[in-house]
């Protein structure tokens, strides 16, 4: 049995190749022409000379043009040729030993004849020559040419990586990266927590394709696509690669800016490239993540007038999924988080029949999704899942991820050899508020006013029964805040006006408090002020809160309202919204007034001891202000 050769691990290429050629390019121009003929080359009364002198032993003649001499052995002995009287390597020099260049041809063969005849000379010879190392060197350019123009094609045509930006052959094919049996996706639908709906839906998705006869036998039709809908962060992008997992059929995989080119015709192109491939695999799974990028509205904001090639994507991209050729047992699942500005043409049934809405998660799957991410972490042994979630309301999938990896790297940086509650809670606040600035520089009157503002938060919210219940207060600096508070609002599905109005009255509690203690107010209730106005603004205006207005809204779910020049309400109505919005400010402003007022004397207290500690917890309100009387009981809010 032979052998086996082994590889060598030498791979040539072609850049080596040209780089040898033109190396034997110049050596042979070296020595067949300038290189040699520099020390060699003696003018023709310099030959008539030697051959006067008898020093010449053999001649020979090339087209009558050139010649060669050879010296005899005396002639090499002599200092005059000590020059040529050795080759390169120090040996003896055995000719030809000069070349000179013949002008008369007739005159010369005489002068060759009569020296010849008086045996100045033993020997001459005349021969044809053809001069190879002129004519490489004439042809060199053409060929280095030719040989970077076969480099370049080769690339552009074919290349590493398939259809890419720069290969200018393969422009319209697509760039869908293809996932099949071969492929090692290793995310599955047990790596996805929560979003139980939506998984429930697209797993359907995947049995239709694994077994369409459970289905069709009953004359059901295979859904054509299925649109994933929700905030960034939500585990849409996750569901697709979960499905790509799970699935046992073909899964092209690519984003809605892949299709979108400079040149035209090309999207178009590479969505016609696209169907035609998964149609070849089919039954197979098309996901286009960030449709948004394509299917934008036709029609808008197209001021120019021009051919918009997006559109024509867009309407190629309509064709394919129910068109006239309809192409069966392909599925398109795709993923936005901007489903108001898609097409309404493409959100129809036929092209996307289901809309998946991916929200973000409640307190339940929030303990899933850390119990996800908490598996590669080496945390202490009674970490508490359920109150890492009760301290991340509003969190998406991404966002919890974020924080795992935040208190990993928090007790990393503390030496520490397990992850505990602590760096958790380090990691929201990282996250939320930014990082600590203990080294900015804040005056003794400023640190009080920044003080007595976050305590006015704090005891307002611990006033109001539909606040937000208070987690801590803190006064050092956190990313652009020079103080924070942190509350732990319910998770509500439903928000009645007064609950929205409660919450104002405990964002304007900051300012407030700087009112009832100094008098004075200043610019640091910026961020206050913004929050409080948007819910104004959205009382006012969106959810039909306010008497004076009535039930009426003007909010545009389609998106479409931004292109608009005109508002929907007339200059009288819009003076009418500006003054409910600021009265509804004003009087939570002078509420919030008249609550601390009536406890100026626990305000000032709570602010003196956060001057001193810099952080206070809930315990410490407890302390000066008694039990919350609106507080539930834990065992009343555990969920069902």
């Amino acid at each position: 049995m032979a052998s086996e050769k082994k590889p060598t691990g030498f791979k040539l290429s072609p850049w080596w190749i040209y780089g040898i050629l033109i190396a034997v390019f110049v050596l042979l121009n070296y020595i067949g022409g300038a290189g040699f003929q520099d020390t060699t080359k003696i003018s023709y009364s310099k030959f008539n000379e030697l051959l006067d002198k008898g020093q010449i032993e053999k001649v020979v003649i090339y087209n009558k043009v050139e010649g060669e001499a050879y010296l005899t052995k005396a002639a090499l002995a002599d200092k005059a040729n000590k020059n040529v009287a050795k080759d390169m390597l120090g040996n003896l020099n055995k000719g030809p030993h000069y070349s000179f260049d013949i002008g008369n041809d007739e005159v010369f063969q005489n002068n060759i004849e009569k020296a010849k005849t008086e045996g100045k000379i033993k020997d001459f010879d005349f021969k044809a020559k053809s001069n190879w190392s002129e004519l490489l060197i004439s042809i060199l350019p053409i060929v280095v040419i030719i040989g970077l123009w076969i480099l370049i094609m080769r690339r552009m045509s074919g290349g590493a990586g398939g259809g890419g930006g720069g290969q200018i052959f393969n422009i319209g094919k697509s760039r869908a990266k293809l996932f099949d049996e071969n492929s090692e996706v290793k995310t599955t639908f047990k790596d996805v927590a929560g979003l139980e709906g939506a998984k429930e839906e697209v797993q359907e998705i995947v049995e239709f394709l694994r077994n369409p006869d459970k289905y069709t036998v009953l004359g059901g039709k295979i859904p054509k696509g299925a649109l994933l809908v929700g905030p960034p962060g939500t585990g849409k992008t996750l569901l697709a690669k979960a499905v790509a997992g799970e699935a046992k059929v073909p899964f092209f995989s690519l984003s809605g800016s892949d299709f979108v080119e400079m040149f035209v015709g090309v999207g178009a192109s590479r969505v016609r490239d696209l169907f035609k491939q998964a149609k070849d695999k089919s039954p197979a799974i098309i996901f286009i993540d960030e449709i948004d990028a394509v299917g934008r509205a036709r029609g808008k904001n197209n001021f120019s007038g021009s051919n918009d090639e997006r559109e024509n994507t867009l309407n190629q991209l309509l064709t394919e999924m129910d068109g006239f050729g309809t192409n069966t047992h392909v599925i398109v699942l795709a993923a936005t988080n901007r489903a108001d500005v898609l097409d309404k043409a493409l959100m129809r049934a036929g092209r996307f029949d289901r809309q998946i809405y991916v929200d973000l998660p409640d307190i339940r799957e929030r303990k899933e999704i850390f119990e996800v991410h908490l598996k590669p972490l080496k945390k202490v042994e009674d970490l508490d899942v359920d109150f890492l979630a009760k301290q991340t309301p509003g969190f998406s999938g991404a966002d919890i991820a974020n924080v795992c990896n935040e208190a990993a790297l928090i007790a990393a940086r503390n030496n520490k050899t397990a992850v505990d509650k602590q760096d958790f809670l380090d990691a929201v606040d990282r996250i939320v508020g930014g990082l600590e600035k203990k080294n900015k520089i804040v005056t003794t009157d400023e640190k009080r006013a920044i003080a007595v503002h976050e305590a006015g938060h704090a005891t307002v919210s611990w006033m109001l029964e539909h606040a937000a219940p208070l987690v801590k207060v803190t006064i050092v600096p956190r990313g652009q805040s020079l103080g924070a508070a942190w509350y732990l609002p319910e998770e509500r599905l439903i928000v009645r006006p007064e609950q929205m109005l409660d919450e104002m009255c405990a964002t304007m509690g900051g300012r407030a408090a700087e009112k009832v203690m100094f008098n004075k107010i200043s610019t640091g209730a910026l961020s206050d002020l913004e929050k409080v106005t948007k819910q104004a603004r959205a009382m006012v205006t969106i959810y039909g809160l306010n008497d004076k207005l009535g039930n009426v809204t003007y909010y545009d779910s389609s998106g479409q309202s931004e292109y608009n020049f005109s508002k929907p309400y007339s200059e009288e109505t819009a003076q009418t919204i500006d003054k409910e919005i600021s009265n509804l400010i004003e009087n939570e402003y002078q509420r919030a007034i008249k609550i601390l007022e009536e406890n100026k004397d626990k305000l000032e207290q709570l602010s003196n001891i956060l001057i001193e500690k810099e952080v206070i917890f809930k315990d410490d309100l407890e302390t000066i202000f008694g039990k919350r009387p609106f507080d539930i009981p834990a065992e009343e809010t555990d969920i069902v």
